[in-house]
Protein backbone atom coordinates (compact mmCIF):
# COMPACT_ATOMS: atom_id res chain seq x y z
CA UNK A 1 0.00 0.00 0.00
CA UNK A 2 1.23 3.19 -0.67
CA UNK A 3 2.49 5.81 1.98
CA UNK A 4 -0.26 8.39 0.99
CA UNK A 5 -2.97 6.08 1.41
CA UNK A 6 -1.71 4.87 4.56
CA UNK A 7 -1.33 8.37 5.87
CA UNK A 8 -4.60 9.20 5.15
CA UNK A 9 -5.77 6.39 6.72
CA UNK A 10 -3.57 7.37 9.64
CA UNK A 11 -5.28 10.90 9.77
CA UNK A 12 -9.04 9.84 8.99
CA UNK A 13 -9.43 6.21 10.22
CA UNK A 14 -6.47 5.60 12.22
CA UNK A 15 -7.43 1.92 13.77
CA UNK A 16 -7.44 0.77 9.86
CA UNK A 17 -3.58 2.45 9.26
CA UNK A 18 -2.23 0.56 12.06
CA UNK A 19 -4.46 -2.94 11.50
CA UNK A 20 -2.68 -2.46 7.79
CA UNK A 21 1.05 -1.17 9.23
CA UNK A 22 1.27 -4.47 11.96
CA UNK A 23 -1.51 -6.08 11.59
CA UNK A 24 -3.82 -7.56 14.67
CA UNK A 25 -2.53 -7.10 17.74
CA UNK A 26 -1.63 -5.33 20.55
CA UNK A 27 -0.79 -1.82 18.96
CA UNK A 28 -4.37 -2.29 17.07
CA UNK A 29 -6.33 -2.57 19.93
CA UNK A 30 -4.03 0.25 22.06
CA UNK A 31 -4.88 2.11 18.87
CA UNK A 32 -9.02 1.83 18.93
CA UNK A 33 -8.57 2.48 22.93
CA UNK A 34 -7.03 5.88 21.98
CA UNK A 35 -9.07 6.34 19.05
CA UNK A 36 -12.39 6.41 21.63
CA UNK A 37 -10.54 8.09 23.54
CA UNK A 38 -10.16 11.12 21.42
CA UNK A 39 -9.27 11.15 17.41
CA UNK A 40 -5.61 13.09 17.99
CA UNK A 41 -4.05 10.89 20.44
CA UNK A 42 -5.30 7.58 18.01
CA UNK A 43 -3.98 9.76 14.66
CA UNK A 44 -0.85 10.59 16.68
CA UNK A 45 0.14 7.07 17.49
CA UNK A 46 -0.71 5.32 14.09
CA UNK A 47 1.39 7.72 12.34
CA UNK A 48 4.49 7.26 14.72
CA UNK A 49 3.82 3.52 14.40
CA UNK A 50 4.16 4.13 10.51
CA UNK A 51 7.24 6.17 10.75
CA UNK A 52 9.30 4.92 13.83
CA UNK A 53 11.25 2.50 11.92
CA UNK A 54 12.38 4.80 8.90
CA UNK A 55 15.71 7.01 9.35
CA UNK A 56 15.06 11.02 10.21
CA UNK A 57 17.03 11.84 7.09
Amino acid sequence: MSSLVRILLAIFIPPVAVLVTTGFGLQFLLNILLWVLGWLPGTVHALWLMNRDRPLL
